[in-house]
């Protein structure tokens, strides 16, 4: 019975864009010396967009690598997750039901999910949790693209910590067990714990172009860039994040990995988001892992909630995820919410 209601993932995989800004073009940019850039912000270059390459067009892209890696006909989708940003093709625009007619899952229904950078997280606890309450809900496809890295203004030293924003898209099939399709499974999907903290929520904000401040000439002309992201008071945002950020990355793999029945001790590899590099050497620590059980993304910055997907495509490539190993993905959005996902490598 238990083998019958377990979800696999079957496929997964990422878009990302070939063209790249480097730490040195950053620093041009943003006035900050190259080293800094590179030695404490983690980045050596990361991926940017090119005309053609917008967030829901790069999920397309990513669903279908997954998609044709899973073995799957498009038609045997249930349903259909957009789990990118909302900064995409079209203001208040469903981009599920585009990436449903996209890559053929006609036989599908689908919706978009958001939690910033925790997106694919949260839409993982989404998605099992549906499936299992939900006969008819056997395999699910979430897919999204990221280009954040738009609303970054490099001369606005209040978004420092932005300025590893990067571009690319991605995407996972999963899959409920008990079926005789014949398709062989990547991972078993266990717990997702996540935690949420809305003292943060209006920290990191865009100021124009929602309901409080429409988009008018008046807007364009006040404040700096008022289309990119700011901070409106970055030092006490600084303070409070100091105090309960580590600790809420380190509590959330805890949780999803004791939901999942195992211990910290247990974890073989971690599928981490990009963050300073020292923030990352602390996480590491405090859950008693080496460098060699994760990857430092600083050729990729940070790609918003598909992190976890190239760490886990790093991960393998570079002989890091072996089969029986147990690998927990972490991330964390503004807003501010962090999470973790366990799952079992076969």
């Amino acid at each position: 019975m238990k083998q019958s209601q377990s979800i696999s993932i079957r496929g997964l995989a990422t878009y990302i864009p070939e063209q790249y800004i480097t730490s040195q073009e950053i620093a041009d940019k943003s006035g900050i010396p190259q080293d800094i850039i590179e030695r404490k912000m983690g980045i050596s270059r990361k991926p940017i967009p090119n005309s053609e390459e917008h967030s829901c067009e790069m999920g397309v892209r990513a669903a279908r690598k997954a998609i044709s890696q899973a073995g799957i006909d498009p038609l045997s989708i249930d349903l259909v997750l957009y789990i990118g940003e909302e900064h995409k093709e079209y203001p208040v625009w469903t981009a599920a039901l585009k990436l449903q007619q996209e890559v053929g899952a006609f036989n599908a229904w689908g919706f978009d999910v958001a939690l910033r950078c925790c997106t694919t997280i949260m839409a993982l606890k989404v998605a099992k949790n549906m499936m299992l309450a939900d006969e008819s809900i056997r395999t699910v496809l979430l897919a999204g693209g990221y280009r954040n890295s738009d609303l970054v203004d490099y001369t606005n030293p209040r978004t420092r910590f932005l300025f590893n924003l990067s571009a690319g898209g991605g995407a996972i099939i999963l899959r409920k067990n008990g079926s005789d399709d014949g398709v062989a499974s990547i991972a078993e999907l266990l717990e997702t714990h996540v935690i949420t903290d809305g003292s943060f929520s209006e920290d990191v904000i865009i100021p124009c172009g929602g309901t409080k401040q429409l988009i008018t000439q008046g807007a364009v002309e006040a404040g700096i860039n008022p289309f990119m992201f700011d901070v409106p008071d970055p030092e006490a945002m600084k303070v409070r994040l100091e105090e309960r950020s580590m600790h809420h990355f380190v509590e959330a793999v805890k949780k999803s990995v004791a939901s999942s029945g195992y211990s910290i001790s247990d974890i073989d590899y971690l599928a981490i988001l990009h963050m300073k590099k020292s923030a990352h050497d602390y996480v590491l620590k405090e859950l008693g892992l080496t460098v060699d059980q994760a990857v430092y993304l600083h050729e990729y910055g940070h790609m918003g909630q598909f992190d976890q997907i190239l760490s886990l495509e790093l991960g393998l490539e570079q002989g890091k995820i072996k089969s029986g190993d147990l690998v927990v993905l972490v991330s964390a959005g503004i807003g501010y919410a962090w999470g973790a996902t366990t799952i079992k490598w076969r």
